[in-house]
């Protein structure tokens, strides 16, 4: 079997959306289903534009859990390493969505949601250290025995190939910002690219600027430094080379997947050898559209609807 392009390690479970808009939970009357948890939504990105991709994780023994095995398989992302927790219960996250900017989420996973119950011992370090890609997450070092094997998944990798730490700083799963700190401090000297919001790098470096945060996360290692600064667009940032691209004009209907439709748009362009710019163009474009739509896993967009857009941005 070919190395996989793209192998996530992070979160999945089920997203339950409101097909109302605008009203509270309180209020709304029917969910749609969909596959979510940013590292899942990113394999499932990538898989989109026709990379190999795959995901570590784990579910609970349950038809939810049956169910993400079915979605994942349909994007055509390899679900080998995705395996069940027993004795826990698959995960569900509802929102509430209030267009343009806000969308409060409220995670279900107690006791303890089974994808940090991936163990060191289970690993196919061998995948982790030949895919062209890995990608982990923030959230993956919140818990053991979870943060253990992320930690021994980027310590065997050894920054081979593209390293990407996700910053994804979710203070409802942590007891202080402090405690993230310390160890996204443990992470990073293993990735080649960092990834997060103004928020998530203030969480990994204490700064809030972006261009000092970039450069504190190159001082720290990285390789790759890709500051979101919302309306403000993007800043990437190498030693020798720093681009800024403003974001792409669109409805917004549910920001909540642009995050991860940029992460995997960002992998397919890194892979392709894009331009600094370009790549992260595209990227823009492909949150903008995700952004635009309901879902997140199913909304993610094709190569040719990313392109239309940022032709169509160009001469409007």
């Amino acid at each position: 079997m070919p190395a996989d392009e793209v192998l996530t390690m992070g979160r999945i479970g089920v997203d339950l959306y409101p097909e109302q808009v605008g009203v509270s939970l309180r209020e709304v009357r029917t969910f749609a289903k969909f596959l979510g948890g940013s590292a899942s939504n990113v394999a499932v990105a990538a898989a989109r534009y026709g990379r190999r991709s795959a995901v570590i994780t784990r579910t609970g023994d349950d038809p939810f859990g049956e169910f993400l095995h079915d979605a994942l398989r349909g994007f055509g992302v390899d679900d080998r390493f995705v395996t069940p927790v027993a004795s826990l219960p698959t995960p569900v996250t509802f929102c509430e969505i209030y267009p343009p900017d806000d969308f409060p989420l409220y995670f279900y996973r107690f006791p303890k949601a089974p994808d940090l119950e991936i163990h060191p011992s289970e690993l196919d370090l061998e995948a982790i250290r030949d895919a062209e890609i890995f990608w982990v997450t923030g959230t993956g070092l919140s818990q053991e025995p979870s943060r253990t094997a992320t930690l021994t998944a980027l310590r065997y990798r050894a920054k081979r190939g593209i390293t990407v730490f996700d910053l994804d700083y979710r203070p409802m799963f942590w007891s202080s910002r402090q405690e993230a700190r310390r160890w996204y401090e443990e992470a990073l000297p293993h990735a080649t690219v960092a990834v997060g919001n103004l928020d998530e790098a203030e969480t990994a470096v204490g700064l809030r600027k972006p261009a000092e945060a970039a450069a504190a996360l190159h001082d720290a290692g990285v390789e790759l430094a890709v500051i979101k600064q919302g309306p403000a667009g993007v800043l990437a940032s190498r030693v020798d080379e720093q681009v800024e691209v403003p974001p792409v004009p669109v409805e917004v209907v549910n920001g909540l997947g642009a995050g991860d439709a940029f992460g995997g748009a960002l992998c397919h362009g890194l892979l392709a050898g894009w331009e600094l710019e370009a790549t992260m163009r595209f990227a823009n474009a492909a949150g903008a559209i995700v952004a635009s739509r309901l879902s997140c896993a199913d909304a993610m967009p094709t190569e040719r609807e990313v392109h239309a857009l940022i032709e169509g941005a160009r001469h409007a």
